[in-house]
This record gives C-alpha cells, sequence and structure tokens, in this order.
C-alpha cells in the first residue's frame, strides 16, 4: 500500500506544482506581498467553499472542489517559503521554485513517516473531514501567528501548514480515486 500512496501523492503533488508555475508565469511572484495571514485566509476561503458546497449538496460556481484542494496546497507551500524567506528578500523563479521542492518534499516526508505510524488512518476518513481538519488547522495558525512570545506546548505554524499540504493532497487522491 505504501508504494501506491506514493505515487498517488506524487502526481496530486505534481498536479499542483504545474498549476503553481503555470500561475506564476501569468502572475509572476505577487503573492510574496501576502502576509502570512493573508495566506492562512486564502486557505480559509478555500476550505470553507469546500465545507459550505458540501453541506448544501449545490454549488453556483461551477469550479470543481479539485481546483480548490490544489490551491489550499499551493497557498500552505507560499506560506511555508514566506516563513522561510522574508518578504522583501528578492527570489528568482528558480529560486522560489527550489523552496517549493523542498518543501513539498518536506510534506511528503511528513507523510510517509504518519501513514506508517497511524496505518494510512485517512484512507477510512470521510472526504468532508478533510476540509474540516484544514479549517481546524488554520484556526490553529491564526492563533499561534497572533501569541506574543514563545509556543510552549504546540505545533509550530509550519507544522500546520505541512499538515494541511497532506491533507489537501489526501483529499485529492480520494477524489481521484471516485472518479
Amino acid at each position: 500500500m505504501e508504494n501506491k500512496t506514493l505515487q498517488q501523492f506524487d502526481a496530486q503533488a505534481a498536479k499542483c506544482r504545474l498549476i503553481f508555475l503555470q500561475k506564476a508565469r501569468d502572475y509572476g511572484h505577487s503573492w510574496r506581498i501576502l502576509r502570512l495571514s493573508s495566506l492562512a485566509d486564502q486557505i480559509f476561503i478555500k476550505a470553507q467553499r469546500i465545507r459550505t458546497i458540501d453541506q448544501l449538496a449545490t454549488q453556483k460556481i461551477a469550479d470543481d472542489l479539485i481546483t480548490d484542494y490544489i490551491g489550499i496546497v499551493n497557498y500552505a507551500l507560499m506560506g511555508l517559503i514566506s516563513l522561510s524567506v522574508p518578504a522583501d528578500e528578492q527570489l528568482s523563479e528558480q529560486a522560489i521554485l527550489q523552496h517549493y521542492d523542498h518543501h513539498l518534499n518536506r510534506a511528503r516526508e511528513l507523510m510517509m513517516a504518519k501513514n506508517h505510524d497511524y496505518g494510512e488512518a485517512w484512507r477510512d476518513m470521510l472526504l468532508s473531514s478533510f476540509s474540516d481538519i484544514i479549517l481546524m488547522r488554520v484556526l490553529r495558525i491564526r492563533s499561534l501567528a497572533s501569541q506574543q512570545g514563545p509556543i510552549t506546548s504546540s505545533e509550530g505554524i509550519d507544522a500546520n501548514l505541512y499538515d494541511i499540504i497532506n491533507y489537501a493532497i489526501f483529499a485529492l487522491i480520494k477524489i481521484s480515486e471516485q472518479a
């Protein structure tokens, strides 16, 4: 099962990376101006849309949920890049892609370690749970970002962003299996 999961993870991650590249060609790296709180809000908006559509069982905008989950992955990666490189530091497209790939590989390594320990429990989760967990992680990020001082007993913002990436990719895998 582990090999299948890695292949599925890599396939979905490649789709996310392709969209990131395409948008970078259209918009450049304008996202670099966003603060972490704004990136977290972008993740919140996409996850809330997924949850609302699930609850209403209807939607009025034709964009599919796959697009929203891809956006969640990419905004989380932008957040990780923003945490590791100050916004005023100019980065080439190649440097941004190196950071993107570095953080995506770290998310992949974390996924493999957690899959080992949790026995791929995510495969038995409801698709609706992924958006709920992502929303919870965004709320954690907001709380952590607003604290004035060291974090005493919680995972950091980066850990929550990595988990968001993995839950969004798990959702993409589950959606692809249903197709």
